[in-house]
């Protein structure tokens, strides 16, 4: 085995609108982080764009390495880190499940566990909470992370649905406990049946294609209405998308960034709409059109 390798992890969207901690869909944007076991100390460099942010936070990868062995009762050597951090951090892109999926992998790999992917997903989705953003960052395209099942459900590859992903990207950070924080304790009946119709009918879409079907779901009574308190942006953003042709539209994760599934000859107008509604709402931030990842996490030896 050779002591120096990569594993690169992709960012991800979740919820999609109605799919409240069950619905992932990976991203064509990736963090990559360098292993080198040649050495007697633990180490970690930062570089990427979002490097600044992650100096005083807690390293994810080396803690869910460092749970996996404590798992299996094994002890993890000593390893430099070199992490390019190209998934924004703090914006609902999944940074933190790309971080703790990496982890998992590359402690597979070093302690030589033979984990299968089904075995990632449950650690992974322990340790995060939820399995959507973790289940599209270890399978890629979309998925569906179902209470009470030990593993992911693969709705699509990605490129197969023959969408983009158009975004929205503020400079400004969110905190998924902040956001979750606006959330109520207690919903009317009507918006949890409106939810149980609209996630349905997303993941049915999602499925098989149908854009009447991805339309209609990604609309949500759950978690948007209250957390555009936090982000003034997001209603108009969504709106916009969708005045201008985009399939569907919803705030990525928990905020702030916006997402919008298009087909590709729209790519253009939505990130338009974007941009235009930013500079409007004086909103500092980046329109980006990226493809659905067809893959999720995966090793490069080095």
């Amino acid at each position: 085995m050779t002591t120096r390798f990569s594993v690169l992890a992709p960012a991800s969207s979740a919820n999609l609108g109605p799919g409240f901690d069950a619905l992932g869909l990976a991203l064509d944007l990736w963090n990559e982080v360098e292993f080198n076991l040649d050495t007697s100390d633990t180490v970690v460099h930062y570089t990427g764009n979002d490097a600044a942010l992650l100096d005083d936070r807690e390293n994810l990868t080396l803690t869910a390495m460092q749970t996996l062995a404590s798992l299996h009762h094994r002890e993890l050597p000593p390893v430099i880190m070199t992490v390019r951090a190209d998934v924004p951090v703090a914006r609902g892109l999944g940074s933190s499940a790309a971080s703790i999926v990496a982890g998992l992998v590359a402690a597979n790999r070093i302690l030589d566990i033979g984990l299968t992917s089904a075995d990632i997903f449950a650690v992974s989705a322990r340790m995060e909470g939820h399995g959507d953003n973790v289940g599209a960052a270890i399978y890629g395209g979309a998925i569906l992370a179902v209470p009470g099942m030990h593993d992911a459900i693969r709705l699509t590859d990605g490129p197969s649905l023959g969408l983009k992903v158009a975004m929205f990207i503020p400079e400004v950070t969110g905190a998924t406990w902040v956001a979750r924080a606006e959330l109520p304790q207690l919903i009317p009946h009507a918006d949890a049946t409106f939810n149980v119709g609209t996630a349905s009918g997303l993941a049915i879409g999602l499925m098989t294609g149908n854009r009447f079907a991805i339309a209609a779901g990604m609309h949500d009574r759950l978690h948007q209405p209250q957390r555009a308190r936090l982000f003034p942006h997001l209603l108009d953003m969504i709106e916009a998308a969708r005045h201008v042709g985009a399939v569907g539209a919803a705030l990525s994760g928990a905020g702030p960034s916006i997402l919008a599934l298009v087909e590709p000859e729209m790519s253009d107008r939505v990130t338009a709409a974007f941009d235009y509604e930013a500079e409007r709402l004086q909103v500092p931030g980046r329109s980006v059109v990226l493809d659905i990842a067809a893959k999720g996490a995966y090793i490069v030896e080095r």
